[in-house]
C-alpha cells in the first residue's frame, strides 16, 4: 500500500509546480515522490520499525519453544511483557492480551494463530480519523508546528512544506518563529529556498507571536494558501514557554480567523514512553490537532503511536523517514501495520 499519493488524487484542482531539489541536489520532478509507487516509501518505514517487529516477531516466537503453546495465565503473563517492551504501554498490551485470553484460554494453540491475533488487534488500534491535513475552507491555512528540542521539528517542517507546495501545489509562507536559535533560522531559511517559498523572519530573540503574527499578514498580504509557523522547542513542563504558544495561538488568529487550523506535534520516534507525557503536555497547552511521528529509524520504537492514540485521540498525520526533503510518508494505519510485521 502506497504512502505517498500523486498529486492526482491529493489535490486534482492544484497545478503542477517546478520540480523541487532534494538535499542530495537532486531533483524531484512534476511534484511526484521519488518512491514512485510508495513501494520505496514502505520499506523505509518497514526498516525504520525493525526493532519493533523483532519484539513482536523474534521475541513473541521465544514463547513457542516446541509445537504449539497452552493460553494459560502464565503465557498471557510473558506475551504481556512482551507486548509492553514495544512502548506501546500497559493499556494497548492488556487489550492484545485480553483478546487472546478471550479467543484461546485453556487450548493450546500455533504461534501463527497468536501473531495472527495481535496483527488484527494492532491494525485495529492503529484506525484513526481525520489523518489528511484539515485545509481552511478561505486560504491562508495556518499550521503551527510545536514539540521539544530536538525532535526533529525543523526539519519536519521543511519535509511539510515541501509536501505542500511541491506535492499538493499550494503556495507557503514560512515563519521562523524559533527566534532564540539562530540554527533554526537558517536551516528553516535554506528549506525555504529549497522548496521556493517565502520566508518570515525577525531578529534574534524577537517575540516568537510577533513572526508569527507577520508570517500570517505575509501569507494574507501575498495570497499564500498555507501558512507554516515553527515555534522554539521546549519541554511540557517549562510552564513560562508553554504560555507563550497560548500567545502565539491568540496573535495569529486576529488577521485569520480560527487560526490555527492545525498544530502539529513532533515526536521523535526513539523516544518511547517520553513520547506519551509531550503528548499530554502540549495537547493541554497547545490544542494539537495531529502528530508527526520523526526520526523513525532503526532505534525507533513505533509501538509508542498505540497509547498516544489511545489516550489522546491524536491522529498521527505523517512519519519522518529519513533527513532528505522527500522523506516524509503520509501515514496509513494498514501500511505501517503490515511494515510492523513484514518480514521481507
Amino acid at each position: 500500500m502506497a504512502f505517498w499519493r500523486s498529486k492526482k488524487e491529493e489535490s486534482p484542482d492544484k497545478p503542477t509546480t517546478d520540480s523541487a531539489s532534494t538535499e542530495d541536489g537532486s531533483a524531484a520532478q512534476g511534484g511526484e515522490a521519488t518512491q514512485g509507487d510508495g513501494t520505496g516509501m514502505f520499506q523505509r518505514v518497514r526498516q525504520g520499525l525493525q526493532k519493533t517487529r523483532e519484539v513482536l516477531g523474534t521475541d513473541i516466537r521465544d514463547l513457542f519453544k516446541e509445537d504449539g503453546r497452552l493460553v494459560d495465565d502464565a503465557f498471557l503473563s510473558e506475551l504481556f511483557a512482551k507486548l509492553v517492551r514495544t512502548d506501546m504501554g500497559g493499556g494497548p498490551a492488556g487489550r492484545i492480551r485480553d483478546d487472546i485470553a478471550t479467543r484461546f484460554r485453556a487450548r493450546k494453540v500455533q504461534m501463527e494463530d497468536v501473531l495472527e491475533s495481535i496483527r488484527n488487534q494492532t491494525r485495529e488500534l492503529l484506525q484513526q480519523e481525520h489523518t489528511e491535513l484539515q485545509f481552511a475552507d478561505k486560504a491562508p491555512t495556518v499550521i503551527l508546528v510545536v514539540g521539544v528540542n530536538g525532535s526533529g521539528k525543523t526539519t519536519s517542517i521543511g519535509k511539510l512544506a515541501n509536501y505542500i507546495h511541491n506535492k499538493l501545489g499550494r503556495t507557503v509562507v514560512l515563519g521562523a518563529g524559533d527566534t532564540f536559535r539562530a540554527a533554526a533560522v537558517e536551516q528553516l531559511t535554506v528549506w525555504a529556498g529549497r522548496i521556493g517559498c517565502e520566508i518570515v523572519t525577525g531578529k534574534p530573540e524577537a517575540d516568537p507571536a510577533s513572526v508569527a503574527y507577520q508570517t500570517v499578514e505575509k501569507a494574507v498580504a501575498t495570497g499564500a494558501e498555507v501558512a507554516i509557523i515553527d515555534t522554539a522547542g521546549r519541554l511540557q513542563t517549562q510552564t513560562h514557554l508553554m504560555s507563550q504558544l497560548e500567545k502565539i495561538r491568540r496573535v495569529i488568529g486576529k488577521p485569520v480567523e480560527d487560526a490555527p487550523h492545525e498544530v502539529l506535534l513532533v515526536l521523535d520516534a526513539t523516544s518511547g514512553q517520553n513520547a506519551i507525557s509531550q503528548a499530554k503536555g502540549f495537547s493541554e497547552v497547545a490544542g494539537c490537532t495531529g502528530i508527526i511521528l520523526a526520526k523513525l529509524d532503526g532505534s525507533a520504537k513505533g509501538g509508542v503511536i498505540l497509547p498516544i492514540l489511545e489516550q489522546f485521540k491524536l491522529p498521527v498525520k505523517f512519519v519522518g523517514v529519513g533527513e532528505g526533503i522527500e522523506d516524509l510518508a503520509l501515514f496509513d494505519s494498514d501500511a505501517f501495520s503490515d511494515a510492523l510485521f513484514t518480514d521481507a
